[in-house]
């Protein structure tokens, strides 16, 4: 017991002098705050929380309650592969500054504050999970970025529920064009046959619930490619997290429930 609180003592003198070399900043901009990995009030101010109402399936918010089972148009229509979808925060100005940093900027320690976002939104699913793994990317991209930010989250979020972390659960198998620009079909066909379960971990899938973690889910294409494949494989339960999602104008009119 006294050793252990030696150490807690030691880990805590260890951050307050890092924290004055350099001061913890805002994960979407460069005003100091008092944690690291937190936002500033103003910041937290600017950032579109995702709550209910919301569509049971795929996340997407509605603009009126109702209902806690509703879905909407495009899940009743062709429902999608996986069991649930979630994202932390409408795509906006704020999580898009954080997002930038994190993915393209060498800002990995922003990986802390964002998995805390997402936490929040797949709180009730995370302790049931099997396991957790990321969006994969290919190796050369891989290489490029020299990190993969949706494994960075994926693996805070299974520490922190206490259920395994598995990064390399899924193989990016093909090398692919960047989705932007392309339409939601034009993103479907790009990322045909792009997924693969990692043959080392086929066993562990079968009738597992598999949290998939992306950093942004646009149209859902990759998503939604990723969970065919875990689908095929024989997951039972396929819960999918974002840090966010983008969210147009009137995609919320046709509702349905269930």
């Amino acid at each position: 017991m006294e050793q252990a609180a030696i150490r807690a003592g030691a880990r805590q003198w260890a951050r307050r002098a890092l924290d004055l070399l350099l001061p913890p900043q805002c994960l979407a901009c460069d005003r100091q705050v008092a944690e690291p990995g937190r936002l500033c009030p103003r910041c937290f101010g600017q950032i579109d929380l995702i709550g209910n109402p919301l569509c049971a399936i795929c996340g997407l918010p509605f603009e009126f309650a109702g209902a806690p089972e509703r879905i909407c148009g495009a899940c009743a229509a062709d429902p999608p592969p996986f069991t649930r979808a979630r994202a932390a925060a409408r795509y906006g100005d704020r999580i898009r500054d954080a997002l930038l940093g994190f993915k393209h900027g060498d800002r990995a320690d922003r990986a802390v504050g964002l998995a805390r976002l997402v936490a929040r939104a797949g709180q009730p699913w995370l302790a049931h999970a099997d396991m957790v793994t990321g969006v994969p990317l290919h190796p050369r991209r891989l290489l490029h970025r020299r990190y993969n930010q949706a494994t960075l989250v994926a693996d805070l979020l299974a520490r922190d529920a206490g259920v395994p972390g598995v990064p390399d659960l899924m193989l990016r198998t093909r090398a692919t064009r960047t989705q932007g620009g392309l339409s939601g079909a034009g993103r479907r066909r790009n990322l045909r046959g792009a997924f693969a379960v990692n043959p080392a971990h086929k066993g562990r899938v079968s009738g597992a619930h598999v949290v998939l973690v992306d950093d942004v889910i646009t149209t859902g294409a990759t998503v939604t490619e990723c969970a065919r494949v875990l689908k095929r494989a024989g997951a039972a339960e396929i819960t999918v997290l974002g840090i966010a999602r983008v969210v147009r104008t009137g995609h919320a009119t046709h509702i349905q429930s269930i």
